[in-house]
């Protein structure tokens, strides 16, 4: 049972009390009481806790996203890495049949490392973030990564999943810079039952806060009696989960379990107590009884849709019947084979289980599932499961105690460590399939279907321990509470850590740079192309006119197919919005080739086309760019080439009714296109060519206005009106890279 209050409240004596009657002053000083403040404090430079720039302790990248970061700092005069910066390959380690595209970026990788001072971890060694909290998570630290589920709060981390740019700035010295978030206490009180595992506490918790955008940027601190009754692992569990919520990070008390495992890991002296002093402030409270959580399954296509799989096998024809309909609504394929004729006998029955990532493939989970399934068999009826262990240390725990054995044996596939099933590369189901994971995400195409093919699949999320109650059962979905004795979870654990692994493969760099190593660049490894600046006026056309709810990063770029080329912007810009909007790209490409005519004019007289578009505008002063509108995007993955794409394609500016998340925001800003926010977009009534014109854009920039009059005109009746477009919240140093055309030249002047 979860209850969520965003009243203030205060820490008194360990009790969450109203906070009504408290003085500004009182509440100000309560504020400075909280483990965020403590953490956000020691790494601030600026001494301005309402805007802190901070320093963070280390940095990690996974393979979709160190090459443009680094080819950004390196365009930028990158010289060496100043901090501990880690290199993973998690994501794209599954090489291109009969290429090599996906292994020379993990090349390149590996010179980065040599050249500037980092550290590399090969393929199939560990998932970017369980390799973070062996090797650098502790009490008080920040870390920064380039993944949305950046997440180690446990170990007493703030951590943030940030879109490239943000680490570049790291690499070139700058600072993480952000406004002081809202701090929201989760109070955790009792204890899990047996059967339900921490991906039935995180479902809870997100169903119960992302709709109403309840914990939007905020953090999240983690503290109640409860705390103490989880393991190190079921905190990870919860804890990576929390993204989904749309939280800017989290982190919770320490207690003995994590000084007993960081000496587990070979860290014992990196503990330290962590908790809010007394008389803390929060701007809200959740409020998680344990002990009344249920086993959850989230149906497609969202973790937010979230019910407890009793109450779903009660409802299954009416809720499968809502998911067929948002199919066809999100997915546009009218004749897919429907999920309610998965029902047999009033049985639901799912085709595919996939257990791993950095939610799923840690060691308890895989043990849970292991005891569940011991002695059994999944059956031959085409239900299958995978399992990925979380990294190699624990692969050889499996290995030594006989769990993978008894998987195995049962007729599961294991495989190494890899991220590839969260998102759509990798075990993917058949046409019509429906998949149960206890990975991070279910948003649609994540399974790796493609409904531009005529194919559509399906992803549920659930906890590991009722994936192997359904295997148990040759796919019948069954919660892992229905099974006669469940196991059940320790706060104690057996598990032993050997990172002999680690230690024959992993190159350790840090702070041991060499200028001469020279850097290997594969073919599909290119330089971002040249932005422009900020020009006096601008005339846009809408290239995308997107009224969904929520637009996700996954449907500006999608994930999966496109991995392959994550390292060429040219290339990979061709598939950007592909899935949402097929003609986006053609159209952002006719609208550059005008701009391209404009730049190269040197007076000459515009074609009808380019002077239709400018209105009678000096092509001198205006410049010519496209325009992403949508009512909320960027939800989801913090991968900045939802983004970067856009500015490639010519890209000047995002409209929106407002940002999902700040790390897609920031992608927009760093990128040199203006995040606009339009009042009441919903109604806005814009479609996709229709004009925008902004005269003295630059000008109001650099002024510090907060909002600009444009013109708005309709591209069907050519009717005009006026619009108000703000720039809520835009800083300084925003400014001046939105100015400057992207990070890259900002920091090259």
């Amino acid at each position: 049972m979860t209850t969520v209050s965003t009243n203030g409240v205060v820490l008194r004596r360990g009790v969450i009390e109203d906070a009504a009657g408290m003085a500004p002053s009182e509440i100000a000083a309560a504020k400075t009481k909280t483990m965020t403040y403590g953490i956000l404090a020691s790494h601030d430079i600026s001494g301005d806790m309402s805007a802190p720039k901070l320093r963070v302790d280390a940095m990690a990248s996974h393979d979709i996203t160190y090459v443009g970061i680094i080819q950004t700092a390196r365009a930028s005069g990158l010289e060496r890495f100043p901090l501990p910066y880690v290199l993973t390959n998690c994501h794209n380690s599954l090489c291109a049949v009969g290429g090599t595209i996906n292994e020379d970026d993990h090349l390149f990788g590996l010179s980065c490392a040599k050249k500037y001072g980092g550290e590399f971890v090969p393929a199939h060694l560990a998932v970017i973030h369980q390799y973070m909290r062996e090797r650098y998570a502790a009490p008080g630290r920040m870390i920064l990564a380039s993944d949305s589920h950046t997440r180690y709060g446990p170990c007493g981390t703030l951590s943030v999943g940030e879109g490239g740019p943000e680490l570049a700035k790291q690499l070139l010295g700058r600072t993480y810079d952000i406004a002081y978030p809202e701090v929201m206490a989760v109070v955790l009180e009792g204890k899990p039952n047996p059967g339900v595992g921490p991906q039935d506490v995180a479902l809870e918790l997100i169903a119960a806060t992302f709709s109403d955008g309840l914990v939007k940027n905020k953090v999240l601190e983690f503290i109640g009696p409860g705390v103490s009754e989880l393991g190190m692992d079921y905190r990870f569990g919860i804890d990576v989960m929390t993204t989904e919520t749309t939280c800017l990070s989290t982190v919770w008390r320490t207690d003995d379990v994590v000084k007993e495992y960081l000496a587990l890991v070979g860290r014992a002296g990196d503990y330290k107590q962590l908790d809010p002093q007394d008389g803390a402030y929060y701007d809200g409270v959740i409020r998680i009884d344990l002990s009344k959580v249920e086993p959850m399954i989230a149906l497609p296509f969202h973790p937010s849709n979230a019910y407890t799989i009793r109450e779903f096998k009660a409802h299954a024809r009416e809720l499968l019947a809502e998911v067929d309909a948002d199919a066809i609504k999100t997915l546009g394929v009218t004749d897919a084979p429907k999920l309610v004729d998965k029902l047999r006998g009033g049985e639901f029955y799912v085709d595919q289980a996939f257990i791993g990532g950095c939610s799923g493939g840690i060691y308890e989970n895989v043990m849970r599932a292991a005891e569940i399934l011991r002695g059994a068999d999944i059956g031959c009826g085409g239900f299958e499961l995978s399992v990925y262990p979380a990294s190699q240390p624990m692969f050889l725990k499996l290995l030594d105690n006989g769990a993978l054995a008894d998987l195995t044996r049962a007729g599961a596939v294991i495989r190494t460590a890899f991220c590839g099933p969260c998102f759509g590369a990798g075990d993917v189901p058949g046409n019509g399939g429906f998949s149960i994971r206890h990975s991070t995400r279910n948003f649609p195409n994540r399974e790796g279907s493609r409904p531009s093919d005529g194919q559509s699949a399906f992803v549920a999320l659930m906890d590991a321990r009722s994936i192997a109650a359904t295997a148990l059962n040759g796919g019948r979905l069954t919660a892992a509470d229905e099974l006669p004795n469940p196991p059940a979870d320790h706060v104690t654990t057996d598990y032993t850590y050997d990172p002999t692994p680690y230690k024959n493969r992993v190159y350790y760099g840090v702070g041991k740079p060499d200028p001469s190593a020279e850097l290997v660049l594969g073919p599909n490894i290119t330089d971002w192309p040249e932005q422009t600046a900020l020009p006096e006026n601008l005339a846009i056309e809408v290239a995308s006119a997107i009224y969904d709810p929520v637009t996700t990063t996954d449907e500006l770029i999608p994930s999966g197919e496109t991995s392959s080329y994550r390292s060429n912007p040219l290339r990979l810009s061709d598939f950007a919005l592909s899935r949402k909007d097929p003609e986006y790209v053609g159209r952002a490409k006719a609208i550059k080739a005008l701009e391209y005519e404009r730049r190269a004019l040197n007076g000459a007289t515009p074609s009808p086309e380019l002077a239709n578009l400018l209105d009678g505008r000096d092509p001198a002063s205006t410049g010519v760019g496209s325009a992403v509108f949508a009512l909320k995007p960027g939800d989801g993955s913090a991968r900045e080439q939802a983004a970067s794409c856009q500015r490639v394609l010519g890209g000047v500016a995002n409209i929106a009714g407002e940002y999902a998340t700040k790390r897609y925001r920031s992608n927009v800003v760093n990128w040199g296109m203006l995040p606009f926010v339009l009042d009441d977009a919903a109604n806005s009534a814009i479609t996709a060519g229709d004009r925008i014109y902004i005269d003295g854009i630059r000008s109001a920039i650099l002024s510090g206005a907060d909002s600009v009059q444009a013109k708005l005109v309709n591209c069907e009746t050519w009717e005009e009106k006026t619009i108000t477009l703000r720039l809520p919240a835009l800083t300084t140093d925003e400014r001046d890279v939105i100015l400057a055309g992207c990070l890259m030249n900002y920091y090259r002047a």
